[in-house]
């Protein structure tokens, strides 16, 4: 290991590329095992480099003109396979690395992912070809007022990322804005498109119609709800509880009527393109659905699951049909019943059976292979 040298994580030399890399390798100093036990092994023209998937910044290196001889050793039933470099001794401009002096000449690179064969094999080739003795490019001149020299030099650097981190985070900004006015326009497109169809609702066929409401669908909300035009009071609370409901239509049918209201939340806001709202702003429009005598409701589970529920999928019809699932079925799982109703997360699973249980139509069994319901033949006449 007194062959290597530290560097810093992506420090690579003037015109050096990686050419293959493997994870999950472990350093062997000789045959003894190393503090280097799961990293990134890179190959380049030039270098050997490994980089710890542990400790971040951990990095070494070692320079393929060192090396003398390379051999693998195939894996077995107890041991992962390994390419064993020999090297000759480093020069002593090398830079400081984790060792000064070992005995062995030879470091083991383990596999411990497989992967060893190409490696080897492009290893051998890159060896052959010896590029480190090619002219490389010479290195770029260092600026002087990036040169780091005690504590005035720290400072300068550190001024002058500041600089560029601004730079990028004003000129990030900048484009932002760009998109945000672009997508306005969009939307007023959307909007024209929208009241065209309106107009000739009698020269369109219906089939024309909502195909072409299917495509606007799917780039999004045409015109979403803001405070901008509705203030941030009950009203604009309103104007998103009556849209949230035009949106959920198709979402709530595809997932059994029942949706988290988290996926609610995603859904929306990701229909909404730059428009976001927030989740405070989502719970109290949610809150109005009852209100406003909408055909949605939001509703809380003992287990503190919070769900928005469609009015034509009552307690008593998840019931029903819940339990005349499992009926057909023997026993379901929830995970199981994930599966039979589309759209239907595990975690609605659950809560669907847990209410069907509480009502009585439903027998839990739990056991060492999980947790099964069965239905209650105790209802069922003698």
């Amino acid at each position: 290991m007194d062959r290597t040298y530290w560097i810093q994580v992506g420090q690579f030399l003037p015109g050096e590329k990686v050419i293959l890399q493997q994870k999950v390798v472990r350093l062997y100093d000789g045959d003894e095992r190393t503090s280097f036990d799961s990293g990134t092994l890179q190959l380049t023209p030039q270098r050997l480099i490994w980089d710890d998937e542990i400790q971040e910044g951990r990095t070494i290196a070692v320079d393929l003109s060192l090396v003398t001889k390379a051999t693998t050793t195939p894996s077995s039933f107890t041991r992962s396979a390994k390419i064993s470099l020999t090297l000759q001794p480093a020069p002593s401009t090398k830079p400081e690395g984790p060792a000064v002096l070992t005995k062995a000449n030879y470091i083991l690179l383990s596999f411990r992912k497989g992967g060893h064969d190409e490696f080897f094999r492009i290893l051998q080739s890159q060896l052959a070809e010896k590029a480190w003795e090619k002219s490389l490019p010479p290195p770029p001149k260092a600026d002087n007022a990036t040169v780091r020299a005690g504590i005035v030099g720290i400072e300068r650097n550190i001024e002058k990322k500041q600089r560029e981190t601004n730079q990028q985070v004003t000129q990030a900004f900048k484009d932002i804005d760009a998109l945000i006015e672009k997508a306005k326009d969009m939307v007023a497109i959307v909007n024209k498109f929208a009241a065209k169809i309106e107009e000739k609702k009698g020269t369109v066929s219906e089939d024309e119609t909502v195909a072409f409401k299917s495509c606007l669908l799917s780039a999004g909300i045409a015109n979403p709800v803001t405070k901008e035009t509705y203030g941030s009071g009950s009203a604009y609370h309103k104007e998103l509880a009556k849209q949230l409901v035009t949106f959920l239509d198709k979402p709530l049918q595809e997932s059994g009527g029942m949706m988290t209201l988290s996926d609610v939340y995603c859904r929306y806001n990701r229909a909404r393109g730059l428009e976001l709202v927030s989740p405070d702003d989502l719970l109290n429009a949610c809150e109005m659905f009852e209100a406003l005598k909408l055909p949605l409701r939001m509703r809380r589970f003992e287990t503190g699951v919070v769900v928005v529920q469609s009015l034509s999928h009552s307690e008593e019809a998840v019931i029903r049909d819940t339990s005349e699932l499992v009926k057909q079925k023997g026993h379901l799982s929830a995970q199981e019943l994930s599966k039979l109703v589309k759209g239907l997360s595990i975690m609605l699973a659950t809560e669907r059976l847990l209410m069907s249980e509480r009502a009585g139509n439903l027998c839990r069994d739990d056991t060492v292979e999980g947790l099964q319901f069965y239905p209650n033949r105790f209802l069922e006449p003698s």
